[in-house]
């Protein structure tokens, strides 16, 4: 068994005093670092997501933050403008070795659809390019870790499982969002999925 660690969407505009801030998000950047070493493959995800995203609040005029919209794959929650290509906040976590990457997915650069799975856009068909990677390598045993919890972690995790990976989420090294309760939601979907949450 080859095994990779998926360290998902540590971004500027996810931690403290982002644009899409996620309470305590940089703290888990040292504990991430320091499991680097103990996994064959090191993948970093990477939202970036071009200006006026459809995603984006800002983009639907009377809406807010935190809403929901119907799109063409389903329900879509508006978040505020956030990891937009090319700017600081779509910039990784300073203190996060990124050197130690073998691979960089971007995701969310579809600006009709939003993508927080680091396999599929969220209509769950268009694939972001990274299970062909892992497949190619030999992956078969995945540990994520990252931002956030109920959102991206949580996609990516299903998928994952999905697709027939071992899966475990690190939860000491991951932080929610926790949105109308997304977060219970999220645990729950998990271990329906098979995914080890730890």
């Amino acid at each position: 068994m080859t095994h990779a660690l998926i360290v998902i969407d540590v971004q500027n505009d996810f931690c403290p005093g982002g644009a899409l801030a996620v309470a305590g998000g940089d703290e888990i950047v040292p504990g991430i670092n320091a499991l680097m070493g103990d996994f064959d493959a090191v993948i970093l995800t990477q939202d970036w997501h071009p200006a006026g995203h459809s995603s984006f609040a800002s983009s639907h005029a009377g809406l807010d933050p935190f809403g929901t919209v119907e799109m063409p794959y389903g329900t879509q929650v508006l978040w505020p403008d956030h990891c937009i290509q090319g700017s600081a906040g779509a910039a990784f976590h300073d203190g996060l070795n990124t050197d130690r990457a073998d691979m960089i997915v971007r995701k969310g650069y579809n600006p009709q659809i939003d993508s927080y799975s680091a396999f599929f856009e969220n209509d769950h068909e268009t694939p972001t390019g990274l299970h062909g990677y892992l497949q190619t390598r030999g992956i078969d045993r995945l540990t994520m870790v990252g931002l956030a919890t109920d959102f991206c972690v949580n996609f990516s995790a299903v998928d994952a499982a999905r697709l027939g990976y071992a899966v475990t989420v690190r939860d000491g090294l991951c932080r929610a969002i926790d949105l109308d309760g997304s977060l219970a939601a999220a645990m729950d979907g998990m271990a329906a999925a098979g995914v080890q949450v730890e």
